[in-house]
């Protein structure tokens, strides 16, 4: 699949998102397939005078490893994998699934296990290197959104070259309300949430951490969640696929969680006191991404839809939730999927998925498509 899209990718990921520059070190870590994307980052890393560097995962081994987890293993892998990653200047992951389900029967405690040693470095990386994830094209991932092959290549790299500078400037007139607003509703089947985003910020995403890319984020204020929210898509969280979840909140808090697992999904719920509260919540705008493919990274920048996000809130928009977890879920508001509401400080925002304030509508997919 090496062709002329996938190096302009390549220059897109080095020269946009990590902004590699002369004698920087840029670790490239492949996560399954993707090692035709890894082998021209390399080339065109050396080409820019950087120390490119390649961490290759197979996700069959790290089952392996994942299913003997446990604090002291993961005390030993932070004290070797601290010092590399702390000399970082930028990290690029590609995730190129074989196998979605390859961790499902990971025990859910050898997964918290491993979590807990690790969030401190993970936090770091988030904070202090310049990073992207992408997804590698993949036959599973095709098969996840229903396509052929050659037809999800395709569809990858119209969602991949999105104009993103365009984009972010149709987000300003959207982050300046976001910037104003108090109360917000969400309203839909299933569905009616009241909580605040007051003086927690907002912020852009626009191609620099994600490809693809295509939402803008904040935090509810943490106790000021009430009432109960219904998720059209599917998600998928430590190797299991959730359908039909349904949360209710009273004073920020899930007190009652449901779905197809609604046993395990209330086992990590209960991973620790932050992951029955919001951590995030984000919406999604990219003109190409209409469908759900059970895969978190397209699904959350949905056209249409939103995501709400038990768990971590981000430091950069921060209402002080601290948890192991940080699960986006989404929900989609177009039309065919059910329709549904948006309301900043009771004003109407967006409709069935289609912002409705003129200011707004240069986020509507024919606005960012042209």
């Amino acid at each position: 699949m090496l062709d002329n899209r996938l190096v302009k990718l390549a220059e897109n990921l080095l020269s946009h998102s990590v902004q590699l520059g002369e004698k920087e070190s840029l670790l490239i870590e492949v996560r399954g397939e993707g090692h035709a994307l890894a082998k021209e980052l390399v080339k065109q890393a050396y080409a820019k005078g950087a120390y490119p560097f390649v961490r290759i995962i197979d996700p069959t081994i790290q089952r392996e490893l994942m299913m003997g987890a446990s604090e002291e293993r993961a005390a030993h892998l932070m004290k070797w994998e601290e010092p590399m990653y702390k000399d970082l200047d930028t990290y690029i992951v590609i995730n190129g699934p074989v196998n979605d389900s390859e961790m499902a029967d990971v025990p859910v405690e050898r997964r918290r296990a491993h979590q807990k040693v690790m969030q401190e470095l993970n936090d770091f990386l988030v904070s202090n290197v310049r990073w992207t994830l992408l997804n590698y094209p993949t036959a599973a991932m095709a098969q996840s959104a229903n396509m052929s092959t050659e037809a999800f290549e395709d569809f990858y790299f119209d969602v991949c070259s999105v104009d993103y500078k365009k984009m972010h400037e149709a987000f300003l007139p959207l982050k300046d309300l976001m910037d104003r607003t108090d109360k917000v509703r969400l309203v839909g089947q299933g569905t009616d949430l009241r909580f605040s985003i007051k003086d927690i910020p907002n912020v852009i995403c626009s191609g620099l951490r994600n490809i693809p890319d295509g939402e803008i984020f904040t935090a509810p204020v943490r106790d000021s969640v009430n009432g109960t929210i219904t998720f059209n898509t599917a998600t998928s969280y430590m190797g299991t696929k959730f359908e039909n979840v349904r949360l209710t909140f009273a004073n920020g808090k899930i007190v009652e969680a449901t779905s197809n697992n609604t046993e395990k999904l209330n086992q990590i719920f209960d991973t620790d006191e932050g992951a029955r509260y919001i951590g995030e919540f984000a919406i999604g705008v990219h003109p190409y991404i209409l469908h759900p493919m059970n895969d978190i990274l397209f699904d959350e920048k949905i056209a249409g839809s939103f995501h709400f996000t038990p768990g971590r809130a981000y430091e950069n928009a921060d209402n002080g939730n601290r948890s192991q977890i940080h699960w986006d879920m989404v929900n989609i508001q177009r039309p065919e999927y059910g329709g549904g509401e948006i309301w900043f400080d009771d004003v109407l925002i967006r409709k069935d998925g289609l912002f409705v304030l003129p200011e707004l509508q240069g986020l509507n997919p024919e606005s960012l498509k042209g």
